[in-house]
């Protein structure tokens, strides 16, 4: 059977006008309340920024034979438990009877600042899938198949995100492929080296506009961080995972 990838182009790009425009309404409410120096702090708190990615995941669930799964995506649902710390906080899990099937963790960084939180962002992306594969390795899920573990990160595309930007190191050579890598290009490094190193099954960074609010516009640095090999990879790992439980 084909895999069913949902229209997820035009869905992606309905989700990434609800990304801004939520942000922007969440801005302008803390204008109304004259609140108007929270303005990138109260988009990032609104919570709902990132529902349309969740509405396309969970539809590629549905589409690719897995109907009896528990999709859960309210928080009092999200918890799984940890090796280095008790419990983790998902955005997504998939689950059937006992098996979790998927988890999937979704993130945004929007300008003026793109230093200090892109090296946030990588320390706890690292140490998530760290602490889930040692955990599992434990026994923390029971017997079962290694479940699918995503990440995709929303980044605004802006001049201090793609601007080219040095790395010092005093005692030993940065590698060469970061030297003068923008911020963008750094995510997609990152990225495509979480699949390598086996930590997530797929992971994908997008770059889109502020103006892209009408429009739902979005970039992609490489096939290998792609949307489509996210889910592709994901439609693949769901019917495969519907075909072994029928």
């Amino acid at each position: 059977m084909a895999l069913d990838l949902v229209n997820y182009e035009d869905k992606a790009h309905e989700a990434v006008k609800a990304f801004w425009g939520n942000r922007e309404a969440a801005r302008q409410r803390q204008i109304a309340l004259g609140k108007a120096d929270q303005g990138e702090r109260a988009g990032v708190t609104a919570g709902k920024n990132l529902d349309g990615f969740l509405g396309l995941m969970m539809d590629i669930v549905n589409a690719n034979g897995l109907t009896d799964a528990n999709i859960h995506q309210n928080r009092a649902m999200l918890t799984l438990p940890g090796y280095f710390r008790p419990t983790k906080l998902w955005d997504l899990l998939v689950i059937h009877k006992t098996e979790l099937i998927a988890a999937i963790e979704l993130k945004s960084q929007v300008g003026p600042s793109f230093g200090n939180n892109f090296n946030n962002r990588t320390e706890e992306a690292i140490g998530t899938a760290q602490d889930l594969w040692t955990a599992y390795r434990e026994g923390a899920f029971g017997k079962q198949p290694r479940p699918f573990v995503g990440w995709l990160m929303i980044v605004e595309d802006a001049p201090e995100s793609r601007k080219a930007v040095s790395g010092s190191s005093p005692h030993f050579a940065v590698f060469p492929e970061f030297e003068r890598a923008s911020y963008l290009q750094r995510y997609d490094l990152l990225c495509q080296r979480l699949v390598q190193e086996q930590l997530y099954t797929a992971a994908t960074v997008l770059a889109t506009k502020r103006g892209a609010i009408d429009s739902g516009k979005f970039s992609q640095l490489s096939s290998m961080t792609s949307l489509k090999s996210f889910v592709s990879t994901f439609a693949g790992h769901i019917a495969a995972a519907a075909a072994r439980l029928e």
